[in-house]
């Protein structure tokens, strides 16, 4: 009997939620005075992190949120791995540069393999070491003409914050282009509009944030080549091509917008967006070595090695690029095709089903040529709604979908829309699910119409 006791004892000491770590409440603003079981931590953090939506059913997101086995397995075996000691992890460093030469190829580099490029954080990183070179690249050229470096400017059609914080960081004028009735991006007759002998660059979305459309890089750099040509301005181009520079080259290769381009000097994309890469790296790639500024360039000696590096963070993971390189040889160019293209035709087949609803009217219908695997949409005007998009964001909420409903940049603040991102690991069955939810919520409120509608800052904003 007192066998049995005992080992009834010790079953319930080995049940977590019997604990006493966990029949209290854990400091959450202070480290505990005492340690904790490792098993009684982790279910600690692993409770509390079920208050976080489904990342799956996240479609406002552009990161990637599924993952194949073989790349959970490959970023366990490089956690320890720091990208920057490439003394230490000299083949990781070769993976690295394989992966750079690689993007080189794929935009169409007229020298692919002495083409200098790194890996980023982020595309947020890699955006603004184009723009530095951008800058440094102006003043060099403005010095050694004897002219004064001062009061640079930047032109953009409307994008993300991070050239904002680029502009502000290093002082540089920002010319963002605003919307303006049914024009939402950048065209070439406004680009010309703001250019001068004192823009660094011009840098179109491969892309655009608020509705997924691609700018029309080839048109405003055959613009500025007759600008060239009439005033002698030559103002160079970056493309930031944070999403489209990993699908149009595998599901538009028609669409001339890279290195094809003698105007487009550098390239930034997201390897954790559709380069499928996990969380987070990104990508950014020179046209030629003249024009990353040897002042961007700094040599360290650093554990023993001496080394070049040139992006703005020092030590980070280099699981990320591993998982990239893995992506690369795993799917290839037939690969990647078909994964992108799949994602594109649930697009469209929601676009197509969306837009059979009375409520609303399409902008962009998620096709390879308009834009990325994206659907934005409006409500049609003139037309009694008995909901906001936001009050329709919010119901869907009920089900587990994000669905982002915001209001456009400057000078459409007026004007909401509501956005689909279609990444891999969203089947076609998931895409019907969701539309059958859009039913029941319309239905909902044609049954119970909305008196006090939500605002964008109770819907919880989607942050651009």
């Amino acid at each position: 009997m007192l066998h049995k006791r005992e080992s009834i004892r010790n079953e319930l000491l080995d049940e977590v939620f019997a604990s006493s770590d966990l029949s209290i409440s854990m400091p959450k603003y202070r480290i505990p005075e005492t340690e904790h079981l490792a098993r009684h931590a982790y279910q600690v953090v692993s409770d509390e992190l079920m208050m976080d939506g489904n990342s799956r059913q996240n479609l406002a997101t552009f990161c990637q949120t599924w993952l194949e086995p073989e790349v959970r397995q490959l970023m366990n075996e490089t956690l320890d791995k720091n990208m920057v000691d490439k003394d230490e992890y000299p083949q990781t460093a070769a993976i690295e540069a394989r992966c750079v030469h690689m993007l080189a190829d794929l935009w169409n580099s007229p020298d692919a393999v002495n083409t200098l490029g790194t890996s980023t954080t982020g595309s947020s990183e890699a955006a603004m070491l184009g723009g530095m070179s951008l800058l440094w690249n102006w003043r060099a050229r403005r010095r050694a003409a004897g002219r004064p470096a001062e009061r640079p400017n930047l032109i953009t059609g409307p994008v993300q914050v991070c050239w904002h914080k680029f502009a502000r960081y290093w002082d540089v004028e920002l010319r963002e282009i605003p919307m303006e009735g049914e024009r939402l991006l950048m065209t070439p007759d406004e680009v010309l509009k703001r250019v001068d002998e004192n823009t660094i660059g011009v840098v179109p979305t491969l892309g655009v944030t608020f509705t997924g459309g691609f700018e029309p890089v080839q048109a405003v750099s055959e613009a500025l080549d007759k600008l060239e040509a009439d005033a002698g301005l030559d103002i160079p181009i970056h493309v930031d091509g944070a999403s489209g520079g990993f699908l149009a080259p595998f599901t538009a290769p028609d669409i001339v917008w890279d290195f094809r381009l003698p105007r487009v000097k550098s390239i930034n994309t997201s390897g954790h967006k559709f380069g499928l890469a996990p969380l987070g790296v990104g990508w950014v790639v020179w046209r030629d070595a003249a024009d990353l500024p040897d002042d961007l360039i700094f040599d360290v000696n650093y554990l023993g090695g001496d080394m070049p590096t040139f992006a703005l963070n020092f030590s980070r993971p280099g699981g990320q690029i591993v998982a990239q390189y893995y992506n690369f040889l795993r799917l290839g160019r037939e690969g990647y095709r078909k994964v992108h293209q799949s994602c594109y035709d649930t697009a469209m087949l929601l676009a197509a089903e969306i837009g059979k609803l009375e409520h609303f009217e399409i902008i962009n219908d998620g096709s390879p040529q308009a834009g990325i695997p994206a659907v934005s949409w409006k409500l049609k005007e003139n037309v009694e709604h008995p909901f906001t998009l936001f009050d329709l964001a919010d119901r869907l909420r009920v089900r587990g979908w994000q669905v982002p409903a915001y209001t456009l940049p400057a000078d459409r603040e007026d004007l909401a829309v509501q956005r689909i991102l279609v990444r891999v690991g969203f089947s076609r069955d998931e895409a019907s699910l969701l539309m059958d939810d859009y039913r029941a919520a319309i239905a909902h409120f044609d049954r119970h119409p909305i008196t006090v509608p939500m605002t964008e800052e109770e819907a919880g904003s989607f942050h651009h």
